[in-house]
């Protein structure tokens, strides 16, 4: 296992704080943060993912999910362990609720994994599966060579970043798939054990540099965020502060970790979501995790005709024409080579 010294924290007193996400963990020697992989060694913060990939596959790029964002390519996926929040629900908690040294990991470097995206012809490298903003150091010298590689980097992430963080991350950052898992403070405290005004301001700040294509997942889970007022609150605050044209995925739960009771989400309620949010005039609403054809297909939001059709995270038609619909030339808002 390697690791380096990482970015983002201070000496204070006997002990180091770390300043890469929301949390400011103060850490004592010899211990880590909460997201198992900072580690305070003799007075200076290490990150310990660094360049420690447990995970690391070729998936379709709909499958992050990015449905705007180069349709019907490949990514390069990886993530390592540890995350900086504690969902209950976590459907990878086999990697995000371990250390390090608790899980089999592989040495892949910046410049090896740059390679690898080339070698097997994906144009982007996802960092992903676990929470990658807590291996940040990684992502950043990565995106450094892949960029001289015409490379595009792409995070899928919970959105728990700070401010001081954030600019400097996402400044090496082509797209992303934001997590906005719910919208009340009570769901984040309860139920990811942390807080949803970051977030929020992590979305916010996207929006404001402009330079990222992002999209939103929500996860629908029954009794915990699923009511008709949530969904239509969320919808709302999007609308309000991202706009119209941000794609959002409603996906569906399945029981896992730590909310093993809980059922399913019912297809009819992602179904009803997606009503929702289009009726409050959102242009581009998908649904994941279960067979709706409607829900993983993008229409254009003014002559509405059926632009690109997916089956689960294939792509069966594509008629997108330089970012444009073919029919009646309406802009139709992402990345599209």
């Amino acid at each position: 296992m390697t690791k380096t010294l990482a970015r983002w924290w201070k000496v204070e007193n006997d002990k180091v704080r770390c300043l890469l996400c929301p949390r400011y963990c103060i850490i004592g020697n010899g211990q880590t943060g909460f997201c198992f992989i900072r580690k305070n060694e003799n007075g200076k913060l290490y990150s310990l993912g660094y360049s420690n990939p447990v995970a690391i596959n070729i998936d379709p790029v709909e499958k992050k999910p990015l449905f705007h964002f180069l349709p019907s390519t490949t990514i390069l996926s990886l993530g390592t362990a540890g995350c900086n929040m504690g969902c209950l629900f976590c459907q990878n908690w086999d990697i995000s609720k371990a250390k390090i040294d608790h899980v089999r990991s592989i040495y892949v470097p910046p410049d090896k994994l740059v390679q690898l995206a080339i070698e097997y012809g994906c144009p982007s490298i996802a960092f992903t599966y676990n929470e990658p903003t807590i291996i940040s150091e990684y992502v950043i010298d990565t995106a450094k060579i892949a960029k001289k590689n015409g490379i595009r980097i792409v995070m899928v992430s919970n959105g728990y970043i700070s401010k001081e963080a954030f600019y400097d991350v996402y400044e090496h950052v082509d797209a992303a798939n934001i997590d906005l898992k719910a919208i009340t403070e009570t769901f984040y405290q309860k139920v990811t054990l942390s807080h949803l005004e970051p977030v929020k301001e992590t979305l916010k700040r996207l929006k404001e540099i402009g330079k990222v294509w992002f999209e939103i997942t929500n996860l629908i889970i029954p009794t915990l965020n699923d009511s008709t007022e949530e969904i239509k609150e969320l919808c709302d605050w999007i609308l309000d502060n991202l706009g119209d044209s941000v794609p959002l995925h409603f996906t569906s739960f399945h029981p896992d970790y730590k909310l093993l009771n809980l059922p399913k989400t019912p297809k009819q309620k992602l179904i009803e979501a997606r009503n929702i949010a289009i009726s409050k005039g959102m242009k581009y609403v998908y649904t994941g995790n279960v067979w709706f054809e409607e829900g993983s297909t993008t229409f254009c939001p003014n002559c509405k005709k059926s632009l690109i059709v997916r089956s689960w995270h294939e792509v069966m038609m594509d008629k997108v024409k330089d970012g444009k619909c073919p029919y009646c030339g309406t802009k139709i808002e992402g990345v599209w080579s």
